[in-house]
């Protein structure tokens, strides 16, 4: 047991005050700004926001330690905040090991790197056919053009279903995470049926007309046993439903991110198009400055201290990864972007410990393949209107009108 909760527990304090509003209006630096202070001033919050209220933690060291401690912090209680989980349980995320293994087992074949490099060529041709429209009319909405289509395409390839059917998930998806933003349980959960019986209906068909297990995920827990038996079919109904539309909500606010910034930079952009071998450092950056996540959550599972402040076992804590990955204490001048950090490999955008986020290899090739087609095509680009922002428990871009001068109109080539 941690040390400081045998010393500390006794007189650690038991304060339920409201420390910050997760649901105040944001500019793209407001909540980057807010988490500087936070830092600071009060590492380890409580909030009021939300029914029930929550506990948040900003440094990294804190976040780090309950995400490598799955004995003493569970998610299988609560992982995110606001609590939205009304309609079952969804594997891997829902279940601690070793409970979780089996199925995280099954999905993490279909992310090596031999089936990225396969994936890969499918992938650019989708950045190719959805980012083209926007750069040859000069002018266009990166987050509402491209990044809220992008994604569900490629889940379309990844997931081998009709393109009609992902951007219908993707569409109910966004309603979805709309109605949580508003604590909308009603919605929540009339949603979340509706992708359930989508999930459902994509078993039925790979049933009905079977596919390899080794080319098809959902064939592929299908098949999956534990001990012998097949993995009971509540749970590969629930764990296909949490994969159909995790992977599409990060991206979509993620990729607006990047395009800001390089409006901003144009000195790194212009370092960018002369050598485009650095934009995957440039994107693990990226994806510390501006982690989509902030309120990924875990419950303890006994009382527990931190920063000298007692939380009881079976309340929520938050996870703060946007503010954790800017933590100076681990990264030196946290707020800017430096290229060739040492230990960038550090950053929590894709969690840490045993429930990392799966994916991270295929959102890696989305976001390097965007950024090098974008590059490549253009001479420049700039935001050409207001930033709507996406709410907590997301951070990042919702809208960002921008106008694109093509490669081809000052002369230069377009591979």
């Amino acid at each position: 047991m941690d040390p400081e909760l045998t010393d500390d527990r006794v007189t650690a304090k038991r304060d339920l005050t409201d420390d910050f509003d997760p649901k105040a209006p944001e500019t793209f630096t407001s909540a980057h700004e807010l988490y500087a202070e936070m830092r600071k001033r009060c590492p380890v919050a409580h909030s009021t926001g939300f029914d029930g209220g929550f506990w948040a933690l900003f440094r990294y060291e804190d976040v780090d330690r309950v995400l490598r401690d799955s004995g003493t912090f569970t998610t299988s209680v609560q992982n995110t905040v606001p609590k939205f989980a009304f309609t079952g349980r969804r594997p891997p995320l829902h279940l601690d090991p070793p409970e979780h293994t089996s199925y995280r087992r099954v999905i993490n074949r279909f992310f090596t790197p031999t089936k990225m490099r396969a994936l890969g060529p499918r992938v650019r041709e989708l950045v190719v056919e959805q980012l083209s429209p926007l750069i040859d009319a000069g002018s266009g909405d990166i987050s509402v053009d491209y990044a809220q289509k992008f994604p569900a395409m490629v889940f379309a390839e990844f997931f081998n279903l009709p393109r009609e059917l992902a951007a219908l998930i993707k569409e109910i998806s966004a309603s979805y995470v709309a109605a949580i933003v508003a604590v909308d349980d009603a919605t929540v959960k009339r949603l979340s049926g509706r992708l359930y019986e989508i999930a459902q209906a994509v078993i039925d068909e790979r049933r009905s007309s079977p596919m390899a297990p080794e080319d098809d995920l959902t064939t592929a827990l299908i098949h999956a046993t534990h001990d012998g038996e097949p993995l009971p079919a509540d749970m590969v109904l629930g764990c296909v439903r949490q994969l159909l539309v995790t992977g599409m909500v990060a991206p979509s606010v993620f990729i607006g991110n990047m395009f800001v910034h390089l409006s901003e930079d144009r000195e790194l952009a212009t370092a960018l198009r002369a050598d485009p071998a650095r934009i995957p450092a440039a994107v693990e950056e990226f994806l510390r400055l501006y982690g989509p996540y902030r309120g990924m959550a875990r419950t303890a599972r006994e009382d527990v201290v931190f920063g000298g402040r007692l939380i009881k076992a079976g309340e929520p804590i938050a996870l703060v990864y946007t503010s954790a990955n800017r933590d100076e204490r681990i990264f030196p001048d946290g707020e800017k972007f430096v290229f060739d950090r040492p230990n960038l490999n550090e950053h929590i955008s894709f969690g840490a410990g045993v429930h990392s986020c799966p994916g991270a290899p295929l959102a890696r090739m989305m976001m390097v393949m965007t950024l090098e087609e974008a590059l490549a095509r253009t001479s420049d680009f700039e935001v050409s209107g207001p930033i709507t922002m996406a709410k907590w428990a997301e951070w990042g871009t919702n809208s960002v009108p921008m106008r694109f001068v093509p490669a081809a109109a000052t002369g230069g080539e377009v591979p």
